[in-house]
């Protein structure tokens, strides 16, 4: 014959364990400190701003080698985004404009240019 333990009842241990998961559920839905984020690559150009486009009077390879903050200066009033930044790919849409320009950014120089 089974000898009942006294104390608490069958319920009782469901609850206190159910409650056990439940926080130790919880506890891992807790807020995470923040990543720390990719630095803002700031703006960006658009399409067919009134001043034109100073880096359309040199071939896209001219770029290459440049500073960041040069090609950015060259970009003024060009289609163009950050496409990666020191191994890190950045979020862009998938649509194709021939005319906009994507940098890859090593170190502060850029490293490659694409079309589209």
């Amino acid at each position: 014959m089974k000898q009942k333990r006294k104390g608490q009842s069958p319920l009782k241990r469901h609850i206190a364990a159910g409650s056990i998961v439940f926080a130790t559920l919880m506890a891992g839905c807790a807020a995470q400190p923040p990543v720390s984020a990719a630095p803002n690559p700031g703006p960006q150009g658009s399409r067919g701003t009134p001043e034109g486009c100073q880096a359309d009077k040199l071939a896209d390879d001219a770029l290459i080698g440049k500073s960041e903050a040069d090609a950015v200066a060259l970009l003024k009033g060009c289609a163009w985004r950050f496409g990666e930044r020191d191994g890190q790919h950045l979020p862009g849409t998938m649509d194709y404009n021939p005319q906009r320009r994507t940098l890859d950014v090593k170190d502060g120089k850029v490293t490659a240019v694409r079309r589209g």
